[in-house]
């Protein structure tokens, strides 16, 4: 059975039942595309919590498959017991029937879901021998992966394909709210041929981006703003979903750590709130190391809650072999909580347009880093040691470095200019509130226009 791969029709497929509130997500057509490879490979799905891994592949098990299978480790415990003994694929196919009820087997058209795999390491294991086997598709999916809390006797590797999800990216909230893709398409148009996008589209977009801001990509906050309209219902959302975050540090991290990830946590908008937002311990507490904080930031970037953004020496193809380990910056994983981090009267302000100081500059960097890492880009900075000045981000295309200077408010460009003097880049782009203008090789774009490079 062949599918088409367009959003239209996985659209058309989904709303089957008449949901006209289910978010549609980019990542349906990688679940389609996997479903119709010639494959020895079970899916593993990784991601934050609360993001909609769950939602998406229940969504897709029931729309493509005539079998469906769903075990869910934490929320029944007991399903644990068919990962017990023998990994046979066999024996672990007789383990489902027992334990999960109105279970049907059918060869090349059943899905098994394997839910918050981390709370089972034997089904991790037998990813394996399940991939093997081949008959009924197999997709885990769960959060915490990346901190081995719970010890894996086999890692399935070449028998799992992971990927990475997110919180719904700014194109997937211009969909939420009922931006069309041939609307989208023909402002693209505007980008393409760096032509002024006339003033009331303009306008319109930057009023836009500014509630991508504040309510985010985190599917439950975005269905409140469509649902309610209202942005203290957003705000409460969002508080209870850091609010979720911080009980899976008391719930999962060691008891030692728990304290320090927490407080590496909510230093995050004190980090951003700065002229210059590279990562500092001591903005943790007065004295704060790397000896001691170190470990505690990489639990929060293994639970998927935040990103770094790397220094490099030099800005030069690979970027990756000119990172400077001791210099990064991070970033929330969703730009909405982090404004709600920041509390519900900045939010106020960025929708207001009051927002002042360098907080907004900060916010404005997380903004851009959540749409363009969302969109596949590894993101990196430039600053020298001798030099106040910098450029906020790099990224590669076509093996060439291209500048990226992020401006929450119109203005000169001095250190893009002098990296473009000194750098002979192929183009940059200035991001402003305001309207598109070429010179020479800077490209000026509006902030929402990231959304195309």
């Amino acid at each position: 059975m062949q599918f088409l791969l367009t959003n239209t029709h996985i659209w058309s497929i989904i709303n089957i039942e008449g949901d006209k509130s289910m978010l549609k997500r980019k990542i349906m057509n990688e679940l389609i595309a996997w479903k119709e490879t010639n494959k020895k490979e079970c899916l593993l799905i990784k991601g934050a919590r609360q993001i909609g891994k769950t939602f998406i592949i229940d969504v897709f098990g029931k729309t493509y498959y005539k079998s469906y299978i769903y075990i869910n480790f934490l929320k029944d415990p007991e399903q644990k017991k068919i990962f017990d003994g023998s990994l046979s694929a066999k024996e672990i196919y007789r383990r489902i029937s027992l334990y999960v009820d109105n279970v049907t087997f059918i060869e090349q058209d059943t899905l098994i879901f394997l839910d918050e795999i981390q709370e089972c390491p034997n089904a991790r294991t037998a990813l394996k021998f399940l991939a093997i086997d081949g008959r009924y598709d197999v997709i885990a999916s769960g959060s915490l992966l990346g901190l081995n809390y719970k010890n894996i006797s086999s890692v399935p590797v070449g028998y799992e394909r992971q990927i990475e999800m997110t919180s719904l990216d700014f194109e997937e909230f211009l969909w939420a709210i009922g931006k069309t893709e041939e609307s989208i398409h023909a402002l693209r148009y505007y980008f393409d041929h760096k032509e002024k996008v006339e003033p009331s589209i303009n306008n319109e977009y930057l009023s836009i981006l500014n509630d991508y801001m504040v309510v985010g990509g985190m599917p439950e906050v975005v269905n409140v703003y469509i649902e309610t309209n209202n942005y203290q219902e957003v705000y409460k959302t969002e508080q209870k979903i850091l609010d979720s975050y911080f009980y899976d540090i008391s719930h999962y991290a060691s008891v030692p750590d728990k304290p320090k990830i927490a407080s590496c946590y909510r230093s995050i908008p004190r980090q951003l709130a700065k002229d210059y937002t590279r990562f500092q311990y001591k903005i943790i507490e007065h004295g704060g190391t790397s000896r001691k904080y170190r470990s505690s930031l990489d639990w929060l970037l293994g639970a998927s809650l935040i990103k770094t953004c790397m220094n490099v020496t030099t800005p030069m193809f690979p970027l990756i072999a000119y990172e400077k380990v001791e210099q990064f910056k991070i970033y929330m994983n969703d730009i909405g909580l982090l404004t709600s981090m920041f509390g519900y009267e900045t939010q106020q302000a960025i929708l207001k347009g009051n927002l002042i100081g360098p907080v907004k500059g900060g916010i404005y960097e997380n903004l851009i880093f959540d749409i363009l890492s969302k969109r596949g880009y590894s993101l990196y900075y430039f600053k020298t040691e001798n030099s106040t000045q910098e450029v906020e981000f790099l990224i590669t295309k076509n093996q060439s470095i291209i500048p990226i200077e992020v401006k929450s408010k119109n203005g000169t460009t001095l250190s893009l200019n002098n990296f473009i003097k000194e750098y002979n880049p192929p183009f940059a782009y200035k991001l402003i509130s305001g309207n598109i203008g070429v010179v020479d090789t800077k490209i000026t774009i509006p902030l929402y226009m990231v959304l195309f490079i």
